[in-house]
């Protein structure tokens, strides 16, 4: 599953980042803004979702058994204002990712919880995120 597809995603814009080390990003514009004019909460969140969801996918992917993620936690932090394009980082250790095949295998369900990062164009870091993903064999 390719995470840019997603019609939310295709919706405002979600689209692979070209910078080494990001994941995902936002492009600029002004539909993003908020009544400061810096990048608008709720987009620097649905990034942080879709990149953690990236994350996951990219882990998980090749499971020969269908699964169904969903977002179970979301907790963020707004470390500055971010202004215009934003580029998300996101990844799961080899031990986690290790556990939670082991736990759908056993148990046919599990949790991970994934860290985001999001940087502005200036690569201000501008939100710290954890995203608590609940998977469960379909």
């Amino acid at each position: 599953m390719d995470i840019t597809a997603l019609p939310f995603n295709q919706f405002i814009g979600v689209e692979r980042a070209t910078e080494e080390g990001r994941t995902l990003a936002l492009p600029e514009g002004a539909r993003y803004t908020n009544h400061l004019g810096t990048v608008h909460a709720s987009a620097l969140m649905s990034l942080a979702e879709a990149s953690s969801g990236d994350a996951l996918i990219r882990a998980l992917g090749d499971l020969p058994i269908p699964i169904v993620p969903v977002v179970r936690r979301f907790e963020c932090k707004f470390r500055k204002p971010a202004r215009g394009r934003l580029t998300s980082s996101a990844s799961l250790s080899y031990q986690v990712c290790s556990h939670l095949r082991q736990s759908i295998a056993a148990k046919g369900r599990a949790t991970a919880e994934i860290a985001v990062d999001i940087h502005d164009e200036a690569d201000t870091h501008v939100l710290s995120a954890v995203v608590e993903w609940f998977i469960a064999k379909h």
